[in-house]
C-alpha cells in the first residue's frame, strides 16, 4: 500500500523554458521515438522470422530490441505530451510506476549486455563447446532470471519510494520520475532508500559491468595470442565491435549519473544525460546492428523480398 502523503501528483521539468523551442524539440523527439519503433520492432521482426538467425546471439538481442522499445516508451510519450501542454502533472502512482519500469528496463538491459558478451566469449573463446553451453533451454531460463531480477530490483525501489512522505515542494527536477530527484522531495529520513540505490542498484550495474569488460578482456586475448589468422581475427573484432560499441553507449553517462557525488548543479546534468540513455541510446541500437551485422542486413532483406513476393 502505498503511503499518505499530501502530494497526489508531481510536476515534471520542462526540457526547456523558451517556448519557440518547444515545437522543434517535439519533433526531433517524437522521430527519435518513431525510428526506436520502427528499428528495434524491425530487428525484432526479422530475429523471430528468419530460421538463419535463431542462435543464442540474435536471441538475446531481439530481447535487447524489446526491452529498447519499452525503455524508451517509459519516458518519451509522456515527455512529448509535456511539450504541447501546459500541465507537466504527473499522478503520484504515476509517477511511482514510471519508476518502478525504468529501472525494471535498465537493470534488465545491464544484465543482458553481461550475457550478450559470455555469449560473444563462449563463441569465439570455446566453439567446440559453444552449443552445449549456449543451449537454448539455457538461454531461455537465462533470459528469464534476468528479466526476473530487474522486476523484483524495480519493485524495490519503488515500494521503498512509495513509502516515503512527500510534504513539501512537488516539483521533481527531472523530466520523468526517478529514484534521485524524488528523494530530494521527500521528508523525513531517506538515508535507507540513498543506500538501497547505491548498494543494490550500483552492484547491479557495476558487477554487469565488470563481468562484461572480463568477457572482451578474455575475448581479445584470445584473439591475439590464439588467432593467426588476420581474417579470422577481423571478423571477430567486427562481431564483438557493435555490441561493444552499445555496452558503451549505455553505460558512459548511467556510471556518471550514479557515481559522481550530488550536489545542486549535479541535478541540472542528470536530466540531461538522461536524455541520452533512455532515449537516444535506444534508438541508435538498431542502427549500430544493422550497419555492423551483414547477418541482420542479410535477414532484413529476406524479409522484405518475401513480403514483396507475397504481394
Amino acid at each position: 500500500m502505498l503511503n499518505q502523503t499530501s502530494v497526489t501528483e508531481f510536476l515534471l521539468l520542462e526540457v526547456t523554458d523558451i517556448k519557440e523551442l518547444q515545437l522543434f524539440l517535439f519533433v526531433v523527439f517524437l522521430t527519435i521515438y518513431f525510428l526506436n519503433m520502427a528499428g528495434n520492432g524491425a530487428i525484432l521482426m526479422i530475429v523471430f522470422s528468419d530460421p538463419r538467425l535463431h542462435s543464442p546471439m540474435y536471441f538475446f538481442l531481439g530481447n535487447l530490441s524489446c526491452i529498447d522499445i519499452c525503455y524508451s516508451t517509459v519516458t518519451l510519450p509522456k515527455m512529448l505530451e509535456n511539450f504541447l501542454s501546459t500541465n507537466k502533472a504527473i499522478s503520484f502512482l504515476g509517477c511511482i510506476s514510471q519508476l518502478h519500469f525504468f529501472h525494471f528496463l535498465g537493470s534488465t538491459e545491464a544484465m543482458l549486455l553481461a550475457v550478450m558478451a559470455f555469449d560473444r566469449f563462449a563463441a569465439i573463446c570455446k566453439p567446440l563447446h559453444y552449443t552445449v553451453i549456449m543451449r537454448p533451454q539455457l538461454c531461455t531460463q537465462v533470459a528469464i532470471t534476468i528479466w526476473t531480477i530487474g522486476f523484483f530490483h524495480a519493485l524495490l525501489h519503488s515500494v521503498m519510494t512509495s513509502h516515503l512522505n512527500f510534504c513539501g515542494s512537488n516539483h521533481i527536477h527531472h523530466f520523468f520520475c526517478d529514484v534521485k530527484p524524488l528523494l530530494k522531495l521527500a521528508c523525513g529520513n531517506t538515508k535507507l532508500n540513498q543506500w538501497l540505490l547505491n548498494t543494490v542498484t550500483g552492484t547491479i550495474a557495476m558487477s554487469s559491468f565488470f563481468l562484461t569488460l572480463l568477457s572482451y578482456f578474455y575475448i581479445i586475448t584470445y584473439l591475439f595470442f590464439k588467432t593467426h589468422s588476420c581474417s579470422m581475427l577481423h571478423k571477430a573484432l567486427s562481431t564483438c565491435a557493435s555490441h561493444f560499441t552499445v555496452v558503451i553507449l549505455f553505460y558512459a553517462p548511467v556510471l556518471f549519473i550514479y557515481i559522481h557525488p550530488d550536489s545542486e548543479s549535479s541535478m541540472d546534468q542528470d536530466w540531461i544525460i538522461a536524455i541520452m540513455y533512455s532515449v537516444v541510446t535506444p534508438a541508435l541500437n538498431p542502427l549500430i546492428y544493422t550497419l555492423r551485422n551483414k547477418e541482420v542486413k542479410g535477414g532484413l532483406c529476406r524479409v522484405i523480398r518475401s513480403s514483396n513476393l507475397k504481394k
